[in-house]
């Protein structure tokens, strides 16, 4: 099978690629390591790899089976300092790998978000629930990029024939998330390492769903193989959880003494989220299977290296 990963050195990207090389794929990846890292693939010696460093809007042309488009900036951080980098590459990068698609009769699988949500008023978000988002807010560049993203999408499988599907990825932890990535699990985990304040914005009491990180590219596996063109899928563990609450997992599994801080929230800050996991349960037939202490364990075992491996340079 040869199969092209978009964004594939990045933090979700890498696992799906780990993936694909043990079921004998022949990967691809084209990553402008804006986000990404040659770390996240460095352990890789697979003569069925390729690494292409480059923006995905200027993808060259191939012959491909399989093309997971997961390249975007995904850290408010990121497209916080470059938002309209992370719109054209929501929207020129998904046009150049649905052209792809179109031209090698490929299958394809976007990435998107839970972020085109909102601050939903449904809950737990289903994928027939249209969000809640402001289009010229903060996240916006993120959230509408993935909108168009999809739509786009769905105009390639309805006027093109493309066999393409999207999967909605609520938030995900895990190795080879930056320690400098700024999304709640890194933060948290990299300040109970060092000893320094957990810092939780507003109350505490807005929720996350977080899923380990080989669960989530499990899903897109899943997706790809068993989903079906012009259909959407959640890619979850629907297990709420409230910030302030995530913060106390974290420092029992780093045996940290830090102190978890309340500090001034964030504006437009999401208040709940949670998936409803039905429809990939039932058609892709995938469900997390990673405890959060037991993802918590092997995260930290891994920030702990990573942070090591920094101190020793």
């Amino acid at each position: 099978m040869r199969t092209l990963v978009t964004g594939g050195a990045g933090f979700v990207g890498s696992h799906v690629v780990d993936l694909l090389l043990r079921a004998g794929h022949r990967v691809t990846v084209v990553d402008d390591l804006s986000s990404g890292s040659l770390r996240n693939v460095a352990h890789i010696r697979s003569p069925r790899f390729r690494l292409h460093r480059g923006n995905v809007a200027r993808a060259p042309f191939g012959r491909y089976d399989r093309i997971y488009h997961l390249a975007s900036p995904a850290s408010p951080d990121d497209y916080g300092r470059r938002p309209i980098a992370t719109l054209l590459t929501n929207a020129l990068g998904t046009k150049r790998a649905l052209d792809i698609a179109k031209r090698s009769g490929a299958r394809l699988l976007l990435s998107s978000t839970s972020e085109v949500y909102g601050d939903p008023l449904e809950h737990p978000q289903r994928e027939t629930y249209w969000g809640n988002v402001n289009p010229i807010g903060p996240r916006s560049s993120y959230d509408e990029g993935k909108r168009f993203a999809e739509a786009m999408t769905i105009a390639y499988v309805q006027h093109h024939g493309v066999d393409a599907r999207i999967v909605r990825i609520f938030n995900s932890y895990g190795p080879r998330m930056r320690v400098e990535d700024g999304r709640m699990p890194s933060a948290f985990v990299a300040a109970a390492l060092a000893g320094e304040p957990l810092l939780v914005h507003g109350t505490g009491a807005q929720t996350r769903s977080l899923c380990y990180v080989v669960d989530t590219a499990r899903g897109l596996v899943a997706a790809m193989e068993r989903g079906r063109p012009g259909e959407v899928y959640n890619i979850g563990r629907p297990d709420e959880l409230s910030v302030l609450r995530f913060a106390q997992r974290v420092k029992k599994a780093a045996a940290s003494s830090s102190r978890i801080t309340l500090v001034r929230g964030r504006s437009q800050d999401i208040h709940r989220r949670k998936p409803a996991i039905a429809k990939a349960v039932r058609e892709l037939g995938w469900r997390p299977r990673t405890p959060l202490d037991a993802g918590l364990r092997r995260t930290v075992r891994w920030y702990r290296q990573e942070l090591r491996r920094r101190t020793a340079r």
